[in-house]
């Protein structure tokens, strides 16, 4: 997967997508609305079993209680997590239909740095083209396609000149 100024590129196709509102960023940090540059890897895909088939033998389903921490200086930060959980998080089961599918990568995971920036996720847009908090969004059934398509250790290549 190749980001470039006119999609996602993957398996010969392009995707429209959105990228984080402040473009592109080669200085990631938690909260600047970037989508980080650099050759990231899929780590992971979840799905609401409510709301879809399950698109891949590997894709797990997202329960109630699943969250992804975003406190910069916690044992957990960029990391799934399960309710009840104090610090700051973001719910993976949400009420609109953004994350109904989520590829996780490995941006500042496994081993997070405090404040380099949690949940760059490829997950499905608000709108066409409306700006991200730093993932990677695209229409329903592009995000999908992809989905089935892809395994873990796909690489996704964010470059520099991307936008």
């Amino acid at each position: 997967m190749v980001l470039t100024p006119m999609g996602l590129r993957f398996m010969g196709r392009v995707l429209p997508c959105s990228i984080g509102k402040t473009g592109l960023s080669q200085t990631k940090q938690e909260g600047d609305k970037a989508t980080p540059v650099g050759v990231h890897t899929v780590t992971g895909l979840w799905y609401r079993s409510d709301r879809l088939a399950c698109p891949a033998p590997w894709a797990q389903p997202i329960g109630p209680t699943d969250l992804w921490c975003d406190a910069s200086g916690h044992q957990d930060y960029n990391h799934h997590v399960r309710a009840p959980f104090a610090p700051s998080h973001e719910r993976l089961r949400r009420p609109d239909p953004l994350y109904d599918l989520v590829m996780t990568t490995d941006w500042n995971w496994p081993d997070a740095q405090a404040g380099r920036g949690s949940a760059i996720f490829l997950h499905q847009w608000r709108r066409p083209r409306f700006g991200t908090e730093g993932c990677i969004a695209f229409a329903r059934p592009d995000l999908l396609w992809v989905a089935i398509r892809a395994k873990p250790g796909t690489k996704l290549i964010v470059p520099p000149l991307a936008a």
